[in-house]
């Protein structure tokens, strides 16, 4: 049974503009002909070149009759495993405009993964960045058990049937109407098939139409302010429905500029460079930013710093009255733009971020400690929340119809929203995907006879219709005396101490909580240096200098404060190694695999319990 007072419907408004992305493609090219719409930096590393939305569109439509070339077939689908680079966008567009289903691989799949992608996707094609890449593919080609029948290499010339270059730029006539088989493409068809990442099992294929994502541009353009034709940096990998969303598809509804950075770690520098006036981030890119940020700060002279203090205090005023939905009092107003041109911009422009006017986050839960930092920084953090299965964002804080810091705000205009009696989150509406890929090909439902789809996090809702997600329902922890715990909670306490960047709470079944933590790559070395304590590059003297582990045991002991007693941490494990998406511990969007690290730290985590 379903409590309908927490139900929020909208309506939805179709867009003007053909409905199907090649007829927004065509839209830019001939509106927008000059405008800038995708660049990247040269192989030199200096410099950048770049497509206007003329040259896309031309450089489309020659790989769309390329990849024709190669035998694709409309409805088939085409997988991609490549970096950020402007070959991944362009045969991405290229594919959807000649009728072909493209699906991005993330590049630390591993083989079994790859495997099973291939097969279940019955893909015959697969374009690939480098021989590393091509070497995980490469066996299903000569296995006649597999469907997989060509796999072509961006970078040199590769196995399974010739390079990139043997096909991407044929001769631009005669052409045999590949490129115009987007013409019979309708709102429903088949846009992309998305992979979820797999926290745990294997991962499922995600099926996303036109009109998905074309009623989610609609809805999320309405709750940002953007000015026309924003700068994006692209640097999530395009395999992840965010990345998909704001790097490749709403560009293309809102004609704007991308520029793709092909290494997540260099994504500082680019920022630097561009200044964006919009960045989404995942909630450890924050906490990275938020560490870089303080470390800029604490190399201030103690009189300039306090001038930053002062400022910091006016922008976090000034966005109370904005959360509370209070007028900003005018002297106050007055205050905030002399802080924020005086003080806070110059030092925002050390990281290229002076020009934001939307910064977002999603897929976890952000500690709200780090929204807080970056409010009296100026820049208010829209946390939103979505799935793959709501093809981006369901629900968003907005600069434009209010915000609620913690929160991950209100339903967009596309979508409903209600909570089950046990606080499971249910979504319906025009931009809900339309099922699973089954590997028949077929598509199995994933919503019940009135359309809702359960996404399995756990949330309230608040009487101003601002959705808090509590958790996942599966990742509760349930102690063997019953209490049922959020572990991103405790979490997220655990991690308000700079020292700490990563942390996972155990206990389910246990009589108490325990923790594995990790150190913050970047604030622990500077915060040991500001201490006088030198251990040079040795990471292991660090972690276990007893200093740092002193001041572990007084970040613990605070986030215990904060904590009712079943959520407090009664022992914990400072480890040694930093989890990533290489090692297995996070997905490739940084989320916690969990079953992966209790695995891993079995031996670990029991110690934990011993007397």
């Amino acid at each position: 049974m379903r409590r309908n007072p927490h139900t929020t419907e909208h309506e939805t408004e179709s867009t003007s503009v053909g409905d199907t992305l090649p007829s927004l493609l065509l839209r830019n090219a001939t509106e927008y002909p000059n405008l800038p719409a995708l660049s990247w930096r040269c192989p030199d590393g200096t410099g950048w070149s770049g497509l206007t939305w003329a040259e896309v569109r031309q450089r489309v439509v020659e790989l769309a009759e390329g990849y024709a070339s190669l035998g694709v077939e409309p409805g088939e689908q085409v997988l991609l495993m490549m970096g950020n680079r402007p070959e991944h966008w362009l045969s991405d567009l290229a594919l959807v405009h000649m009728g072909a289903v493209p699906t991005t691989v993330y590049s630390t799949a591993s083989a079994e993964q790859v495997s099973f992608i291939a097969r279940h996707s019955r893909a015959r094609v697969a374009v690939v960045e480098s021989p590393d890449h091509a070497a995980r593919w490469d066996p299903l080609v000569s296995d006649d058990s597999a469907p997989l029948e060509r796999v072509v290499v961006v970078d040199t010339h590769g196995s399974g049937g010739g390079g990139y270059e043997e096909f991407a730029r044929l001769p631009t006539a005669p052409f045999s109407g590949a490129a115009e088989r987007w013409r019979s493409l309708s709102p429903d068809s088949r846009l992309t098939v998305v992979y979820t990442s797999g926290t745990t099992g294997d991962p499922k294929g995600v099926v996303i139409t036109h009109r998905n994502v074309l009623s989610n541009a609609v809805a999320l353009d309405r709750v940002t302010q953007l000015p026309p034709h924003a700068d994006h940096v692209c640097y999530l990998p395009l395999a992840h429905i965010a990345e998909r969303m704001l790097g490749l598809y709403l560009p293309i509804f809102r004609a704007s500029h991308v520029w793709m950075c092909d290494d997540p770690q260099a994504v500082a520098g680019v920022l630097y460079e561009v200044r964006p006036p919009q960045f989404f981030g995942v909630p450890r890119v924050w906490e990275k930013l938020t560490s870089a940020m303080r470390s800029v700060l604490d190399a201030l002279p103690e009189s300039q710093r306090a001038e930053v203090d002062r400022a910091m205090a006016v922008a976090a005023e000034h966005v109370d009255h904005r959360e509370r939905g209070e007028e900003v009092p005018s002297d106050l107003e007055e205050r905030y733009e002399q802080a924020r041109s005086g003080v806070l911009a110059p030092i925002l422009a050390r990281v290229g971020l002076d020009r934001i006017v939307w910064a977002a986050s999603a897929s976890a839960p952000m500690p709200l400690e780090v929204v807080r930092f970056w409010a009296g920084m100026g820049i208010v953090i829209m946390d939103a929340w979505g799935l793959t299965e709501s093809v981006g964002v369901a629900t968003a804080n907005s600069p434009r119809t209010g915000f609620r810091l913690g929160s991950v705000g209100r339903p967009v205009d596309c979508v409903e929203v209600c909570l089950s009696d046990d606080s499971e989150v249910h979504l319906r509406g025009d931009s809900v995907f339309d099922g699973y890929l089954e590997a028949d090909g077929s598509i199995r439902s994933a919503t019940d006879e009135y359309g809702w789809f359960a996404t399995g996090d756990v949330g309230s809702m608040d009487r101003d219709g601002y959705l808090w997600i509590t958790d996942r329902k599966k990742e509760l922890i349930v102690t063997s005396s019953g209490k049922n715990i959020s572990p991103a909670l405790v979490e997220n306490a655990l991690k308000r101490h700079p020292l700490i960047g990563q942390a996972l709470v155990h206990g389910d079944g246990r009589p108490y909580l325990v923790a594995l933590l990790v150190l913050d790559s970047e604030t622990a070395p500077a915060w040991a240096r500001a201490r006088g304590i030198d251990v040079g590059e040795d990471w292991d003297s660090l972690v276990e200098h007893p200093r740092v582990r002193a001041e572990v045991d007084n970040a613990v002991a605070a986030a215990n404060q904060r904590l009712n007693r079943a959520e407090q941490v009664k022992r914990y494990r400072l480890l040694t190694t930093e989890w990533g998406p290489e090692t297995g511990e996070l997905t490739p969007s940084l989320k916690l695999r969990r079953r992966v690290i209790h695995e891993s730290y079995e031996a670990e985590l029991n110690a934990l319990y011993e007397t």
